[in-house]
C-alpha cells in the first residue's frame, strides 16, 4: 500500500537509522517492523489477517482512524484514504494507551 505521513518526524523515524524522535529503542524498532507490514500489504485486509497486529478500527473521537499495537502499551494511528488508484495508508501518530 501506499503510505503518506501526517507527521515529518514519523517519516523521517522510518527512514533514517540514527533518529529516535524521543521514543525508546524497542518502539522504534516496533514501528519500522509495521511500516514494512504495511507497504507489503494489498489492502486493510491483510492488517485483519495478522492477529498480533490487533488491527482494529476506532470509534468515539477517533472515528475513521485505526490503530495497530506496536507492543502492550504504544499503538500506531493510522487512517486509509481512497485515492483514484487504490488506498493510501496515512500514518497519524505513536501514542502511549495506558
Amino acid at each position: 500500500m501506499d503510505v503518506a505521513f501526517e507527521d515529518d518526524s514519523l517519516k523521517r523515524l522510518e527512514t533514517d537509522p540514527g533518529f529516535t524522535g524521543g521514543h525508546d529503542a524497542a518502539i522504534v524498532k516496533a514501528f519500522r517492523k509495521r511500516m514494512q507490514m504495511i507497504r507489503a500489504a494489498n489492502d486493510e485486509r491483510d492488517f485483519y489477517a495478522l492477529k498480533s497486529l490487533h488491527y482494529e478500527k476506532l470509534k468515539g473521537d477517533r472515528d475513521g482512524q485505526s490503530s495497530m499495537r506496536l507492543n502492550d502499551q504504544w499503538r500506531l494511528l493510522l487512517r486509509i484514504q481512497q485515492v483514484e488508484n487504490g488506498k493510501t495508508v496515512v500514518i497519524i501518530s505513536i501514542i502511549d494507551y495506558h
